[in-house]
């Protein structure tokens, strides 16, 4: 899985006056918690860059004060006007304590209702997951090759081992819908 190393430093000074210096100095402040304590610290902001603005499932290694802490993203917080990232949350990973992640989804194969002539469509492109750290994956794969013309697949039929899913297990995350010319050429074969 990829990790992304992030270089911190602890947060000495705190409140509304201590955090906006820290941001005027292009800092972000963040808070680690689920381990053994809550940990506040900044680091720069071209740092969160490639954990933040990306649709894939990362681990972030953040280094502060001297410990290394391996966690994952849980929260973010942007400025309502200037759309800057100006807080982060992270879950530090505990190896035998269960996280909530949310994974994105991985379409594979080539779908037999789109050979047929439909339209692939994804409803969902991610699933919320409970699992141990050394459980969690980049992305969960779904294949979509036995799925014909007006079929879905449904959470209920993602297979993620060692992950307990808790989306709704009848949502459906993808069917093959008929398209336009299809519904036409059925239509002038049935007047026929």
């Amino acid at each position: 899985m990829n990790t992304i190393t992030i270089e911190g430093q602890l947060r000495t000074e705190f409140g509304k006056k201590a955090t906006r210096q820290y941001r005027s100095e292009g800092l972000v402040p963040a808070v680690i918690y689920g381990g053994a304590e809550e940990v506040s610290l900044v680091a720069p902001t071209p740092a969160f860059k490639k954990l933040v603005y990306t649709p894939d499932f990362q681990i972030a290694e953040i280094k502060a004060g001297g410990k290394t802490y391996r966690c994952i993203m849980k929260d973010l917080q942007f400025d309502k006007i200037t759309d800057e990232l100006i807080h982060v949350d992270f879950l530090e990973l505990v190896e035998d304590k269960k996280v909530i992640a949310t994974l994105p989804l991985k379409y594979t194969g080539s779908s037999v209702g789109v050979k047929a002539g439909g339209r692939l469509v994804t409803k969902m492109k991610s699933l919320k997951v409970k699992a141990l750290p050394k459980d969690l994956v980049e992305s969960i794969e779904v294949d979509v090759t036995d799925l014909d013309l007006n079929g879905n697949i449904r959470v209920e039929d993602v297979k993620a081992p060692g992950m307990e899913i808790l989306n709704s297990p009848r949502i459906p995350i993808a069917s093959v819908v008929m398209t336009r010319q299809l519904k036409q050429e059925e239509a002038a074969a049935g007047k026929k």
